[in-house]
């Protein structure tokens, strides 16, 4: 990763105020999605809804069952998932790019994303002999990322470098494994397969929402609290233990809940790409290189941009286009921008 003195940083104050106006733009972006979809619904019915199951109000009033199954049981849970998973996937990579050093990395350089393509397509391709395409992705997933680490570790220790290059033959193994699938599936399961790996929320619900905020809240508290260490850790491992940090272990305990967060993300949503590449490294050009900062800035621009790119994939045409693409379209030219704009600062400053 660049040296830190490669970043301007913002004083703590303008990074508070960065920090509250991303949020606010998250609640007030999130707000405005919700009244948007194929089936209009006035802006009242839409709010009185939400009203009705968020507030103690309304209790004795009749509500519409068809505004109430569209906007409580579909739009909704799915704005929350995509907020949730959009910050799970910048806090990780936000991580990864910490323990990396680098910040052209991403959460599936270790192959969650390899190995959690396999998985769902084991359980589409022999449906009934495994367990659903959710459980069968978040497994291998893990497991692509385990075997990666346990590919690179020597004599206790596991080299950044090696780390990458076991991460790149994993990735390789299990799209090869998911290219046999794919070649002998037959045409349902090959679409099914496809579909599955380019992403989306179609099936987003309240369980999904229940299961995974956990998670994120728990992994984030933690990483949060040692994002310190990260910090440390981008001076390399010596000047690391020079001050008293176990590099092996954070490093280890790191790319676990990144890697966990990662792979539960795309077990529930598929394979969405470019946020967890972009968002850290845009949080650390506005507000510089502590992971303090960092992180939690990530993870609200992340939730931000997934929402924005669901939005346009449910709206924008007849047929819902999958989120993989849309982040893809946006997310190329938005780096693009972000590295010729480097070094280019929005404060001046300490």
């Amino acid at each position: 990763m660049e040296h830190p003195k490669s970043y301007k940083t913002a004083s703590k104050t303008q990074k508070k105020l960065v920090m509250w106006f991303l949020f606010c733009t998250l609640i007030v972006l999130s707000l405005l999605s919700i009244t948007l979809g194929t089936y209009e619904i006035s802006v009242f019915d839409i709010y009185f809804t939400l009203g009705k199951h968020l507030t103690p109000f309304y209790t004795d009033v009749p509500i519409n069952k068809l505004y109430e199954t569209i906007i409580w049981k579909l739009r909704f849970p799915r704005i929350i998932l995509a907020i949730v998973v959009g910050m799970s996937l910048a806090i990780a990579g936000a991580v990864y790019q910490s323990v990396f050093r680098n910040p052209l990395v991403e959460p599936y350089i270790l192959g969650v994303s390899s190995g959690a393509a396999f998985g769902a397509a084991l359980a589409i391709v022999f449906s009934g002999l495994f367990l659903g395409v959710q459980v069968m992705a978040f497994l291998f997933g893990g497991l692509a990322v385990m075997a990666a680490y346990y590919l690179a570790s020597q004599r206790g220790e596991t080299p950044v470098i090696m780390l990458v290059l076991s991460g790149v033959i994993i990735s390789s193994l299990f799209m090869a494994f998911v290219s046999i699938l794919k070649y002998t599936a037959d045409t349902s399961a090959l679409r099914e397969i496809v579909f599955w790996m380019m992403g989306g929320f179609y099936y987003a619900t309240w369980e999904d929402v229940v299961y995974i905020i956990p998670i994120l809240a728990f992994s984030f508290a933690i990483l949060w609290y040692n994002s310190w260490k990260l910090n440390v850790l981008s001076m390399g491992d010596e000047e690391a233990k020079s001050l008293g940090v176990n590099p092996e272990k954070t490093k280890f305990i790191a790319v676990a809940l990144a890697t966990l967060v990662t792979a539960f993300s795309v077990s529930l949503v598929g394979i969405v790409a470019w946020i967890g590449l972009m968002m850290p490294h845009a949080a650390r050009m506005l507000l510089g290189p502590d992971n303090r900062y960092v992180i939690p800035t990530a993870a609200l621009m992340g939730g931000t941009y997934l929402i924005i790119c669901d939005t346009i994939a449910r709206t924008f045409a007849t047929h819902e286009i999958p989120i993989g693409i849309i982040t893809s379209i946006i997310g190329a030219p938005y780096l693009c921008y972000l590295i010729k704009a480097k070094g280019k600062v929005l404060f001046g400053g300490a």
